[in-house]
């Protein structure tokens, strides 16, 4: 490929590398991987990246799949283990547990959803619960797993999955991947950005005094938002007023048995713990509010529940809630942290550095970077993130926990007036709206919604058009059906075993220090 506009983007400048870069990079290599742009990568051995597991959701494999990469070579280089949902632990009240489960729940009853039909169910009496007919639930709380498309036809083959990665293999995997396809990477610091007259970004100054240019930037420094904030101030908008939680405090540990095919997410008194196991190892957090907890005991409590030795010190995190305002500003489009965070209770985080980068190839400007390309994408990224952050907000304002003064504050927190909308919608009679390419499907939402007690006062009257038999038929045969091919599966750990093994990881590079 060649340029044939003049005023074609030549050269694109990334600064920063961690997960964020390097799938930046990776996807712009293999899009000009025949030439017509050249793509350099700055980024520091320095600054490094935490690797303590992170958690995918299913339309990551998608991007792995885009980029031409075998799924189990990918696997095996990222120590990656296989995710069929989250498990919420006390969450609407202690020593409850439900699943968010990928993939679909049921399967159609005539030409009405099943979820309507299951209402119909339940108003009758019926006595089973929603996940009974989730294969990923049934799989994930069994400790199965198959691969879903290998069980097409079985009722299987409606689960859906994802992955548990280890964030810094991945960084290195399409790192290779990207310098393979023509990326440059520069060793070392940005200390100083030059910009034209009308504010965007000419070039940035290394520490060693190297000057890299560009025609586009991409800001991956994470929340020192060097480009992004320091250099174009574009607004923050903050969203710590609807949820709560400013820090986390992550150990990464020696599995002990085989990993669960789950995200584990339990709630804590002043905020919720991650248990994200991998192959080998697994990821250990706590995400809380230092308003409601002191460091201190956050690590005491993260320290007190994780299972297997731990093989780093833990490490604190502090961060702040919201996005910017416009990530894409000028010249400069801001993937990962530097756009924004939200809190990873739905394992959104790598999810939006490729949804950030799909959306600039869709708006691909030239060298005058047109408003109308970057208005555009701005629109789509914050309806990205405000979706992601109603769905969150969901798990905290629908809880009925009142035992400590963090529930209770997240009781009393302000509802974004989308998720009001929605909400409401919901409890008339199920109803979900639905947007442009959303990420959380209806089961998703159905899920959380039936997990935290919001039942829609009735089901839509359009479903008493089939006898209340078909659909009592339908469940009392399905359910026990999907337990039983449940309990015909291989344990996650044996499906490994024997498909995609990784080899024992490197130690890790975090300073370990003995813990008191």
């Amino acid at each position: 490929m060649t340029n044939t506009h003049p005023n074609a983007i030549r050269k694109i400048v990334i600064v920063g590398g961690g997960s964020a870069g390097w799938i930046s990079a990776a996807m712009l290599s293999h899009y000009f991987q025949n030439g017509g742009c050249e793509v350099e990568l700055i980024e520091s051995e320095e600054i490094g990246t935490i690797g303590v597991g992170e958690s995918t959701i299913p339309p990551f494999l998608q991007l792995i799949s885009n980029l031409g990469i075998d799924e189990r070579e990918f696997i095996q280089a990222t120590q990656a283990s296989f995710k069929l949902g989250i498990r919420f632990e006390d969450w609407r009240v202690k020593d409850e547990t439900y699943y968010h489960p990928f993939g679909a729940i049921g399967g159609p009853i005539g030409p009405h959803e099943f979820y309507q039909c299951w209402l119909r169910a339940k108003a009758n009496g019926h006595p089973s619960n929603l996940q009974d007919f989730a294969p990923a639930t049934r799989m994930a709380d069994r400790g199965k797993f198959m691969l879903p498309f290998k069980a097409q036809r079985s009722l299987i083959a409606g689960a859906s999955y994802a992955l548990h990665v280890d964030a810094r293999l991945v960084a290195r995997f399409l790192r290779d991947f990207a310098e393979a396809r023509g990326v440059r990477r520069i060793e070392g610091i940005v200390t100083d950005v030059v910009t034209h007259p009308d504010g965007s970004v000419a070039k940035v100054i290394m520490k060693n005094g190297r000057e890299v240019a560009g025609d586009l930037f991409i800001d991956c420094s994470g929340f020192r938002a060097l480009l992004i904030g320091k250099t174009l101030e574009t607004p923050f908008v903050d969203w710590s007023d609807v949820l709560l939680c400013d820090r986390a405090v992550v150990v990464q540990t020696q599995n002990v048995g085989p990993p669960h095919p789950y995200t584990l997410v339990a709630a804590q008194d002043a905020g919720w713990r991650w248990r994200i196991p991998l192959q080998h190892r697994a990821g250990n957090g706590y995400v809380f509010s230092s308003k409601h907890i002191s460091d201190d005991e956050a690590r005491a409590t993260l320290v007190r529940q994780v299972e297997g030795e731990m093989l780093m010190e833990p490490m604190f995190i502090p961060f702040k809630t919201g996005m910017r305002q416009r990530p894409w500003e000028k010249n400069v489009v801001a993937v990962g942290l530097s756009g924004g965070f939200i809190e990873p209770l739905e394992s959104t985080a790598l999810h939006l550095i490729y949804r950030g980068m799909d959306f600039l190839l869709r708006f691909f400007p030239d060298r005058d970077c047109d408003p109308a390309l970057a208005a555009e994408y701005n629109r789509r990224m914050t309806a990205d993130y405000e979706e992601i952050r109603d769905f969150i907000v969901l798990h905290y304002c629908t809880t009925q926990r009142e035992d400590t003064s963090f529930w209770r504050a997240c009781r009393a927190a302000p509802i974004p007036d989308s998720l009001k909308a929605r909400i409401e919608l919901f409890k008339a009679h199920g109803v979900l709206r639905e947007g442009v390419d959303e990420m959380f499907r209806n089961p998703s939402w159905q899920s959380v919604m039936e997990g935290m007690g919001v039942r829609p006062r009735r089901y839509q009257q359009l479903v008493d058009t089939v006898p209340y038999e078909v659909i009592q038929q339908t469940l009392d045969q399905s359910a026990p059906m999907l337990a039983a091919q449940v309990a015909g599966l291989p344990s996650l750990g044996e499906f490994l075993e024997k498909n995609c093994p990784a080899p024992p990881p490197e130690t890790v590079t975090a300073p370990f220090k003995t813990v008191a």
